[in-house]
């Protein structure tokens, strides 16, 4: 999770260095912790690069995260196009999620790290942060009523709580909650225990 995944080829290397150096600082340290001068240090452009292409810190911020919503929506789709049933899809994004919550470097997710740093609904951070939100609660709605679930949003609005949970978990607790992921999903859409 440490690399901003989705940044175009035809991006400026100073802008792709900006970006990855982002990443890496805003997730490990928190985006409030990490000034503009040591972006531009760690970065390795200058002042007047950097305003070229993030006219604010905020610019920065949003493009990481937006970065970040790319990959997820990438890895979404992927798995859409390899599951060979609804039930399977579940079962790809349940270990997805697992995987990233019990990973090497894991400092919970992104997005929630970042809204704890945003506090006010209006910001446009809050708002790619919604965005983004909304989005995954209307696939795992599209999932849920895939499998047939009676309540396909009521279901979503459980699997986003699960998964929020999962990742706070994941960073508080580690590996144990895997398991407990896996049979909390399963338990929401009716299949009893996992596959």
């Amino acid at each position: 999770m440490n690399a901003v995944p989705g940044i175009a080829a035809s991006t400026s290397r100073p802008r792709e260095r900006l970006l990855e150096t982002a990443s890496r600082l805003f997730y490990a340290e928190g985006i409030q912790a990490v000034g503009v001068d040591r972006l531009i240090a760690e970065g390795g452009v200058t002042k007047a690069t950097f305003y070229r292409h993030f006219p604010s810190k905020d610019d920065l911020v949003l493009a990481y995260l937006r970065g970040r919503d790319g990959a997820i929506r990438a890895q979404f789709a992927a798995g859409t196009a390899i599951a060979g049933s609804p039930e399977q899809m579940l079962d790809l994004l349940i270990a997805g999620i697992s995987d990233d919550a019990c990973g090497k470097g894991f400092r919970g997710c992104p997005f929630i790290n970042a809204a704890a740093e945003y506090p006010d609904p209006d910001h446009t951070v809050r708002r790619a942060i919604g965005e983004h939100r909304t989005w995954f609660r209307q696939a795992l709605t599209s999932l849920a009523a895939a499998c047939g679930h009676p309540d396909p949003r009521g279901a979503a609005a459980t699997l986003v709580l699960l998964r929020d949970g999962a990742m706070v978990g994941g960073y508080l607790d580690g590996p144990a909650v895997s398991d407990a992921l896996a049979r909390a999903a399963h338990a929401v859409l009716g299949r009893g225990s996992a596959h």
